[in-house]
């Protein structure tokens, strides 16, 4: 005989049922647990299609805005050359081949904003790697170490975008050689 045969031991009650059971025994409780996963499943897919609609919508929309990118890229060299003939012509101002390519100038420039291209700001400005680009470095007696001192060529802005970095002469502190 054992000595644990004389315990008594409690009756089962139902709360000492496995309730592992009851769930996979019960179909209404799969059948809710099934919708709540697909309804879970439907919101998810439908937020990332809505997200999907909005990146088209947003890359659509860039696309539009930068279309002409490749074109104005080009058409900077051609403008960095009319320039250097409006600093020529620019000797006698009243002549009239000066005038006329004045005009054009104009007209190009008026063409370029309405593009959404503005120039870089850079003579007197602190050297910013991400729109400027370092061609040489001058000791320069009072300037403020990083300074721009020279444009050598002008850079642009397509909207917000960098279209064409701007070419610069930065100024050197006197005791930094090399």
């Amino acid at each position: 005989m054992n000595p644990d045969d004389d315990i008594e031991k409690p009756a089962p009650t139902e709360d000492d049922a496995p309730v592992a059971e009851d769930i996979s025994s019960d179909p209404l409780a799969d059948l809710e647990a099934d919708v709540l996963k697909w309804r879970e499943l439907a919101v998810r897919t439908a937020a990332d299609l809505d997200n999907f609609r909005k990146r088209s919508a947003r890359e659509r929309e860039d696309a539009i805005r930068y279309a002409n990118q490749s074109l104005l890229e080009d058409l900077l060299p051609v403008i960095d050359n009319f320039e250097m003939g409006m600093q020529a012509a620019a000797q006698d101002k009243s002549s009239m081949i000066y005038i006329g390519m004045d005009m054009v100038r104009r007209q190009l420039n008026d063409f370029l904003a309405a593009q959404g291209v503005t120039e870089i700001p850079a003579e007197g400005k602190i050297f910013d790697p991400n729109v400027h680009e370092a061609v040489s470095h001058e000791v320069v007696p009072g300037s403020e170490d990083g300074t721009v001192l020279r444009v050598h060529r002008r850079g642009f802005m397509l909207r917000e975008r960098l279209l064409r970095p701007a070419t610069v002469v930065v100024a050197k502190n006197e005791g930094e050689e090399g």
